[in-house]
């Protein structure tokens, strides 16, 4: 599994690193190919929490699985937490969020950990990408902190993507001419 999930990142990150350098001869392109995807994927993942309506925010397919609420709740913690790790710091407690808290406030948490990791990645350069930080379970290199946040949303959109299609609407991804 853990080889699967760097596998996938490596080949997400491969098409970006090329356009990074095609596009400027700059000195990170790591670090500026995760910056670009972390953009793309925000403006998806937050359009996607917005087109959700407010009352199918406590949806969910099957008992066992999450609702639409908790998923997006979850992802501005993942987001904050993975970040701050990034940062190289603890994450800060922050407002507590609920599954059960209403669209506005979920929306608006997950736009802030976006927002929160941008300014993080601005601060950030290959040259600490070896650097070790608080991993989930011990210290690790940024490198691997990056590539989680980067797989994370990738994982994290599919599953709203799947949520929207389930009630009738098309992810954002999937409108023509929207993103």
């Amino acid at each position: 599994m853990r080889r699967m999930l760097i596998l996938l990142a490596v080949a997400a990150i491969v098409p970006f690193a090329a356009n990074a350098q095609e596009s400027s001869a700059g000195s990170n392109p790591v670090t500026d190919s995760v910056k670009a995807m972390v953009a793309q994927h925000a403006k998806a993942i937050v359009a996607a929490a917005e087109e959700m309506p407010a009352d199918k925010y406590s949806y969910h397919p099957t008992p066992q699985q999450i609702t639409f609420g908790h998923l997006i709740m979850h992802l501005a913690q993942s987001n904050t937490h993975l970040c701050a790790a990034i940062a190289g710091t603890k994450p800060s407690e922050g407002e507590q969020l609920s599954e059960t808290d209403p669209k506005d406030k979920l929306v608006t948490a997950l736009k802030s950990s976006f927002d929160y990791c941008s300014g993080v990645l601005d601060k950030t350069d290959d040259s600490k990408l070896n650097e070790m930080v608080p991993g989930f379970r011990g210290s690790v290199p940024r490198a691997r902190i990056m590539i989680t946040l980067v797989a994370d949303l990738y994982d994290h959109y599919s599953a709203e993507a799947a949520y929207l299609r389930l009630n009738g609407m098309l992810p954002p991804t999937a409108q023509r001419g929207r993103m």
